[in-house]
């Protein structure tokens, strides 16, 4: 039998499917593993490279491989897609993932620690609780409007839609059996808001003690929040060769359409990590409100092209080269320094 070289596992919750081949790519083996007896398989082979689709649990199952020994590496599932020969079951996954592995051109996922998607999840956490927060303000603001009142859009006008409930002229107007409810959302949505608080009092003390959050936070529309998510979410710095190359990974680059040598830009790719993305532009929103209602600093970049784009679009472009100095900060380990505009 010939010598395993490359080892594509599709995984699963139970069921397991291995695929082996040899140097020159050639199946060797191909076959069904439980989820009890997958290391004990991956112990008695010798050492080889293990590739996976990175989904779910596949940083688990790299950090397990690689402690056997293994060369673990993780594809993108798009990247593995085009390598699928008509329909689709595990067997047939495996062979791709194995297949795909063996590409030179091929791009790699970053395998994370359990400290790092330890310090992942609570930005995840956040993220929930603000959507399940948004949910129930939303739902007491369409309950309201059955009984003919109005509330204001936004967590901006929480505390306005609290007190008008409370508020004994509209309270005294709802139906004996709706009040209740009512103040189950609020106690429910009281308790939210204090959570979150006390999320965010945590990623603000973490931002305090990390030394590239620190770093991060000089930069114009970074706060705690994003610089604190950078650190936690983003792979290793040197996995790319440019700023632009992060840029493109956050999804903050156009599409390109070209051929025949013209270059045909479309919209914003909106691929790669989306909580990283949404912070950036929500900073970068934050900077260009300012900057237009203040007005930007006089030659600046952000001047000219407030004066001759929609505002949207600066606000995704000024997100763009926000990703870009992040790079350059990380790389060259600097603090961030605002240009300095050249004299008439």
């Amino acid at each position: 039998m010939s010598d395993v070289i490359t080892v594509g596992l599709d995984i699963a919750k139970h069921v397991f499917h291995v695929h082996g081949a040899d140097e020159r790519g050639r199946a060797v083996f191909s076959k069904k593993i439980g989820r009890a007896k997958l290391l004990d398989f991956f112990a008695a082979q010798p050492r080889c490279m293990v590739a996976l689709e990175a989904c779910g649990g596949a940083h688990h199952w790299a950090r397990q491989l690689a402690q056997l020994g293994h060369e673990v590496r993780l594809i993108p599932p798009a990247y593995v897609k085009p390598f699928v020969k008509r329909q689709k079951n595990d067997a047939i996954d495996a062979e791709a993932i194995c297949e795909a592995a063996q590409r030179p051109s091929m791009r790699f996922v970053a395998v994370k620690s359990e400290g790092q998607q330890a310090a992942g999840l609570v930005f995840r956490t956040r993220d929930l609780l603000v959507r399940q927060r948004t949910q129930l303000i939303n739902a007491i603001r369409g309950h309201l409007t059955e009984y003919g009142w109005i509330a204001p859009k936004g967590p901006s006008h929480v505390t306005k839609l609290v007190d008008s409930i409370e508020e004994e002229t509209i309270a005294s107007s709802l139906p004996a059996a709706a009040r209740p409810m009512f103040q189950v959302m609020l106690d429910l949505l009281a308790e939210l808001n204090g959570q979150v608080t006390d999320l965010d009092k945590e990623i603000a003390r973490r931002a305090r003690e990390d030394e590239i959050s620190r770093r991060l936070m000089t930069i114009p529309g970074i706060g705690p929040i994003s610089a604190t998510a950078i650190a936690a979410l983003a792979p290793p710095i040197e996995t790319f060769a440019k700023g632009r190359d992060f840029a493109a990974w956050l999804g903050l680059t156009p599409l390109q359409k070209s051929t025949g040598g013209k270059q045909k830009l479309g919209a914003t790719s909106k691929m790669g990590e989306r909580t990283l993305r949404r912070l950036l532009i929500i900073g970068s929103s934050a900077v260009v409100q300012q900057a237009s209602k203040r007005g930007a600093p006089k030659g600046s970049w952000l001047e000219r092209m407030l004066t001759r784009k929609p505002r949207m679009l600066v606000t995704v472009a000024l997100a763009n080269k926000m990703a870009r100095i992040v790079w350059a900060l990380l790389v060259k380990r600097e603090n961030y320094r605002a240009p300095v505009l050249a004299k008439a």
